[in-house]
């Protein structure tokens, strides 16, 4: 499945119908007997509902019949059926509330189930889907699916089942008090509502939508705008803005005019179906009231029953297009569960077995695009406790090494082993525990410094997060401010400068424990002081740990046992810095460049 299919529509009536064959397992969950057990309790209690119900009007016939008799019963009798008449409305009730309530927590359990589903798949699917997708466009996904099965569950289990039960236990009722023909006038009546209200309605889906793209529309405009005031103001295009603005806004008049006639057009033909069946069976009762085969009650009761029929589906058209809608965006969030995992365990994968932690890369292919290789025939090891750089310059394909050692890609040839199992034969979840990372670009949820350290271990204790702080050179800074370890981060952790935000990253690998060290151009964002500090803070933390350093500043790397030039994809040089820098050859001239331009810099700032 193509990753733009997930923002598609259904494919029709047959998408919708698979759509409520997959939540249905989610409402009969194997071996949960308790929930299944409020299923039939629910569904028990709905029947129950409708059967208390569909007497109302029974009741309300017998007292209307009571009425018109001239004898002493109608003082007394009319007393008890007021009673039964109005019990019978409140255990109508009751018993709906008690469905409502029960069947609350099946609902919820679905929705929590699906949505708890949705979400542990995305973060199973590869690094290559998520760099593919928005990360807003998921979240509305996951949002608008969850809101799609509440809606359905509440208004299909609540509204349109109770209803079609209604509908046919009212038709069996006039058909054996009366005859079939008041049986097929009421069947018939209220068919022909639903086919109508259901046609127009699909024929008004496309003003509601034409409705909401002006008011999308508009709405941008009107943001972009605003958020561009200077430039409005610079280029004096105010008139010119509000040109553009008036106009989505007109687009918009005309489309919810047609929407509200539309509207209207549909709520008379609903009173025109509904009148013509309450006349036709008013015609019929009424001749037989003077005929005297029904009584005055029984002309009463029918009516009523038509009426108690039509109003539940007063908002059939709106229930329809929510309905639709819901289905739709269920579809979506579970078609985000029929993408395909591209990195999963082996079925008989095992933990790795550390032991040294030593690194192997052998004749590594690989590349994103089968047209465009990015790694060509790499082999390298870093041997147990020490430190290997990878340098060269952009898209020579470093960052990419990081990547398939932490297994977010496979190899397309070679192989990676860690202590000489291949990372492809073990699990996922123990290669990724046995490896720490600081990234060039540390993103800190939007919580507290404490959460953001203590995340490298959740289970670590308040005195080991302190104590990787302090080794990580931020517990003063952190003791400083005013709410300490408490303080907010802000989203991202924009609140923290990048030197910080480093710091914490360290704490949080430090804390993690890893048996191998992965530096990804951790210090290149940083101005030059605050990059001697963390690099100072990263050789404590890497001392007699399998390190492997990617970097682009070359002297961040001089003590390293072994620095890799990477330039295309291939390893072009190999040795330690002085080795290289006697041979004279791409590390030396990388070497030249940076040493210059770090000259010019520092005589830029002495001028200033």
């Amino acid at each position: 499945m193509s990753h733009a299919s997930l923002y598609s529509s259904p494919a029709g009536s047959k998408g919708q119908y698979r759509t409520l064959l997959t939540l249905m397992p989610y409402l009969w969950p194997v071996g949960q007997w308790g929930m299944r057990a409020r299923v039939f309790i629910a569904f028990g209690l709905m029947a129950l509902s409708k059967i208390v119900n569909v007497y109302v009007p029974l009741f309300y016939r017998d007292i209307v019949d009571a009425l018109t008799v001239e004898t002493a019963l109608a003082v007394a009798l009319p007393i008890g059926l007021l009673f039964a008449y109005g019990g019978s409305r409140v255990l109508s009730v009751v018993f709906a509330e008690m469905r409502e309530a029960i069947f609350a927590r099946v609902a919820q359990r679905a929705v929590r189930n699906a949505a708890l589903r949705t979400f542990q798949h995305l973060h199973a699917l590869s690094l290559r889907f998520h760099l593919e997708r928005q990360t807003g466009g998921l979240s509305r996904i996951i949002e608008r699916g969850v809101k799609g099965i509440e809606f359905v569950l509440a208004f299909m289990m609540f509204n349109i089942i109770p209803t079609l039960l209604e509908i046919g236990l009212v038709c069996a009722i006039l058909w054996g008090l009366f005859d079939v023909w008041y049986a097929l006038v009421t069947f018939v009546t209220i068919v022909g509502y639903i086919v109508f209200t259901l046609v127009v309605t699909e024929w008004r889906i496309q003003f509601r939508r034409e409705m909401n793209d002006r008011d999308t529309e508009a709405n941008t405009k009107a943001i972009d705008s605003l958020l561009n005031y200077e430039t409005v103001k610079y280029f004096g295009n105010e008139a010119h803005e509000a040109t553009r603005f008036d106009g989505s806004m007109r687009r918009y008049e005309e489309a919810s005019v047609r929407n509200t006639v539309t509207l209207s057009y549909l709520n008379v033909g609903q009173a025109a179906i509904i009148s013509a069946g309450l006349i036709l069976i008013m015609f019929m009762a009424g001749n037989e009231v003077v005929e005297k085969t029904m009584t005055v009650g029984d002309f009463v009761m029918v009516n009523a029953y038509l009426i108690q029929l039509y109003l539940p589906l007063n908002f059939l058209g709106f229930v329809y297009r929510q309905i639709r809608q819901s289905l739709t965006d269920m579809e979506v969030m579970f078609n985000v569960l029929e993408v395909p995992a591209e990195i999963t365990d082996k079925t008989d994968a095992k933990p790795l077995a550390v032991n040294g932690a030593e690194v192997r890369f052998e004749h590594v292919d690989f590349n994103y695009d089968a047209r465009r290789p990015i790694l060509k025939d790499v082999s390298f090891t870093v041997p147990p406790g020490k430190t290997v750089a990878i340098v060269g310059p952009s898209g020579a394909g470093k960052s990419t090494l990081s990547r398939i050692l932490f297994r977010f890609y496979d190899v397309a040839a070679g192989s990676v082993q860690i202590d000489r199992q291949d990372i492809r034969d073990i699990t996922q979840e123990s290669l990724r525990a046995a490896i720490g990372i600081v990234p060039q670009d540390t993103v800190l949820f939007n919580d507290s410094i404490y959460y953001n350290i203590l995340y490298g271990r959740t289970d670590a204790s308040s005195a080991e997060v302190e104590q990787a702080a302090r080794m990580a050179r931020i517990h003063d800074f952190i003791m400083d401010l005013p709410d300490g370890y408490e303080t907010g981060v802000g989203e991202r952790g924009l609140k923290l400068s990048g030197g910080e935000k480093q710091r914490v990253a360290i704490a949080r690998t430090i804390l993690k424990n890893p048996a191998i060290l992965l530096f990804d151009e951790a210090t290149s964002a940083l101005d030059t002081h605050t990059e001697k500090e963390i690099q100072e803070s990263l050789r404590e933390v890497s001392s007699d740990r399998t390190t492997l350093v990617i970097a682009h500043r070359l002297s961040t790397v001089i003590d390293a046992d072994e620095i890799l030039v990477l330039q295309a994809g291939v390893i072009v040089e190999r040795g330690r810095h002085g080795e290289l820098l006697n041979r004279g050859g791409a590390y030396a001239k990388m070497w030249t460049r940076q040493q210059e331009a770090a000259a010019d810099e520092e005589e830029a700032d002495g001028d200033c």
